[in-house]
């Protein structure tokens, strides 16, 4: 109850913490039950592999809920987690604004017509730091749509706007968002091993929902390296973001420029 949104990928950390909560004092209610009950210390309490050991006695976890519903312990709670160890002063630029950071690495690879500016992007490899993984496979769909997510934010998510100020690219037709067609061919994501969160998050994961869209970057920088090589790489091209077909021609033509003004022949065709 009373969770906050779940912005900055922030919703297994809160509401997995806070249903943590929960479940320890419940927990608790356990212990105190079994103890009395038994006439052990709380201590000799455990529970391990679906049993409840109490003290030399041994009972099913279901055998033993049903004990404590029997004699009126309540078996329901609610939580709640506050993102410890945060603080930062907006008059001072300093603080701690996040508990902890997420990282990742992507490689690109792209081909562009040097004709049209058009390209593609044939594969890509990520390693992303996500903690102690709660689930591989959805932790991997998540960095796989948010990879995509910032691949159309820096190549063709473009922004029109006309003379008066009134946004033109308002809709799919206009506004290029990217498609199933766009998604490289060869796109290989692998979670980074052995690396669990050093803070105490649940069972030490870590938050994976936005942080791979900034990979994307990756594709925009392939793509300024595919027209540098039309230098021989000893040019830095403009390119500005979105990185559209356009973009990248225009690009592709100030490096040509770059190439005629040194009196050299062009790689563009090798």
């Amino acid at each position: 109850p009373n969770t906050s949104p779940t912005a900055a990928s922030s919703g297994t950390d809160l509401n997995g913490m806070a249903a943590l909560d929960a479940c320890e004092k419940i927990k608790q209610r356990l212990v105190e039950f079994a103890a009395e009950t038994y006439g052990v210390s709380a201590d000799s309490v455990r529970f391990e592999n679906n049993q409840v050991n109490v003290g030399e006695q041994q009972f099913g976890w279901a055998e033993f809920v049903q004990q404590a519903y029997m004699a009126r312990v309540s078996l329901s709670s609610n939580g709640f987690y506050s993102t410890p160890k945060i603080h930062y002063d907006r008059e001072t630029g300093q603080g701690r604004p996040f508990l902890y950071y997420a990282n990742g690495a992507a490689c690109a690879e792209v081909v562009v017509d040097t004709l049209t500016g058009e390209y593609k992007t044939m594969r890509v490899d990520i390693l992303h730091d996500v903690g102690q993984s709660l689930n591989p496979a959805v932790d991997i769909g998540q960095i796989e749509g948010g990879f995509v997510q910032g691949m159309g934010w820096l190549t063709t998510e473009e922004l029109v706007y006309s003379d008066e100020g009134q946004l033109l690219s308002n809709g799919p037709a206009t506004y290029k968002i990217p498609a199933v067609s766009d998604a490289p061919p060869d796109f290989r994501v692998a979670l980074l091993p052995h690396s669990p969160n050093r803070e105490a998050t649940v069972f030490r994961s870590k938050a994976v929902g936005e942080p791979p869209l900034m990979l994307g970057m990756a594709v925009w920088s392939a793509l300024r390296d595919a027209v540098s090589s039309v230098a021989d790489y000893r040019y830095s091209p403009p390119l500005d973001t979105p990185a559209t077909p356009e973009r990248v021609l225009q690009a592709v033509t100030a490096t040509e420029r770059w190439v005629a003004a040194q009196g050299e022949p062009s790689c563009k065709n090798a």
